[in-house]
């Protein structure tokens, strides 16, 4: 394996099956929250039993995703993809017959484990046919197979939950799963790109993992993705409830509104990689074009959310959330890119890993704490609205911690001084 400057031949055609992959697992996530309305009168829930259902799906996310990481150190990512796309496919099927609220949180929970490392072993795949410079924009359009899943699925999912049902729309989605496991079994490819090593040594390298994980840098992007990541799954979750149940929208107007925020992430997440890209081939700072420039855009959302409640209109309240919600989503596409730019190769795929993780254990406890908000509130639009005042503090919180301290350039220089020739794979003893 050989460190290059150009993308190996085949990579963007890695990157589309690689954009696919993301699509049906983000249409996979929304799912639910489409059918919150129907699914929750059928099944006679409660919004702090709908919020289960949510923060189910990250029940084993983050745990499946630090062990596939580990795994994907050592096995070639194209079989580790394989068995997540069978799983996700498979686990959607049980939705077709008579469902309880226990069977769906079973199967949530499944499906979250097989998706959990989705997004880590996708971008440690195409980071091996594309060098570092070069990467911002395949992880820019990968990351965006999350919003055109959902721009993509919402409309057809909409249209099967109203004129079939919402079981039929699960169906639908293992199928596509079934569909894309195919493509990659005739397609799929491992790539053999590898990046220079952290320190002057030689590509075997190796950080121990507790000044990795200690790192200020991973420490503070992980901080902004933690809290980007909780409107994500507050979007995932609630959104289409709030426009139907909160807001008074029609189960129809309400979801094909659901695909605003996706719409909006995906020119946010698609230029300001484009712009992150442009700036370092350039030779500006990565502290600069990975850290400052998306940071900005997360303090912007947290000051837009506290006011979606004080709006005089629905769609004045519609645009402040959309706004505050989807203008930080560039840190998706540069939190990867500086857990590489500091993690030796034999360690990247862990390192993706544990802080896709950290930043999605928001998963967890968004949904959840939204639901008990609505069902305590006086109404339950208050209930939304109190929880989008919670999204705009942990924004500015976050923000603020990504600004201050995501400096790439400086730690890791910090890390070189640490980086040990050969030492094994074992981070509960580094």
């Amino acid at each position: 394996m050989t460190v290059q400057d150009r993308p190996l031949k085949g990579a963007w055609g890695m990157t589309a099956l690689l954009f696919l992959f993301m699509l049906i697992n983000f249409a996979d996530k929304v799912v639910v929250g489409l059918a919150a309305v129907p699914l929750t009168r059928d099944l006679g829930l409660t919004p702090e039993q709908f919020g289960d259902i949510g923060s189910a799906f990250f029940l084993l996310f983050a745990v499946s995703a630090i062990v596939v990481g580990f795994i994907s150190n050592r096995v070639q990512t194209k079989h580790t993809l394989l068995v997540m796309a069978i799983i996700w496919s498979l686990v959607q099927f049980p939705m077709l017959g008579m469902v309880s609220l226990e069977t769906l949180i079973v199967c949530r929970v499944i499906l979250g484990a097989g998706e959990g490392p989705a997004g880590p072993v996708a971008t440690h795949a195409i980071y091996k046919w594309f060098p570092d410079s070069l990467r911002g924009l395949p992880t820019a359009v990968i990351a965006q197979g999350s919003a055109f899943g959902v721009i993509i699925a919402v409309p057809l999912l909409n249209w099967i939950i109203g004129t079939y049902s919402w079981h039929w729309a699960f169906g639908a989605l293992g199928i596509a799963g079934l569909v894309w496991t195919v493509l990659w079994l005739v397609f799929g490819r491992e790539g053999t790109l590898v990046d220079r090593p952290v320190s002057t040594g030689d590509g075997n390298d190796r950080v121990p993992y507790r000044y990795l994980l200690t790192c200020p840098t991973i420490l503070a992007v992980c901080a902004a993705g933690f809290a980007s990541y909780w409107g994500l799954a507050l979007g995932l979750t609630w959104f289409t409830s709030y426009l139907v149940a909160g807001l008074g929208f029609s189960q129809k107007l309400g979801g094909n509104l659901t695909v605003l925020p996706w719409v909006f992430g995906a020119v946010v997440v698609l230029t300001g990689g484009y712009i992150s890209q442009r700036l370092k081939k350039k030779g500006v700072s990565s502290r600069i074009c990975r850290g400052v420039l998306p940071c900005m855009a997360i303090v912007a959302g947290g000051c837009a959310l506290p006011f979606v409640g004080a709006m005089p209109t629905d769609a004045l309240k519609i645009a402040f959330l959309v706004f505050g919600s989807a203008i930080g989503s560039t840190i998706y596409v540069v939190l990867p890119m500086i857990i590489s730019e500091l993690t030796p190769h034999p360690q990247r795929a862990a390192m993706l890993a544990i802080t896709n993780s950290v930043v999605t254990f928001a998963g967890i406890l968004a949904p959840k704490i939204m639901g008990s908000m609505i069902q305590n509130a006086a109404t339950p639009l208050a209930g939304y609205e109190q929880g989008y005042v919670i999204l705009g503090g942990l924004l500015l919180v976050g923000g603020f911690v990504g600004l201050l301290f995501i400096r790439p350039e400086k730690d890791r220089k910090r890390l070189a001084s640490h980086a040990v020739a050969g030492l094994p794979l074992q981070p509960a003893r580094a």
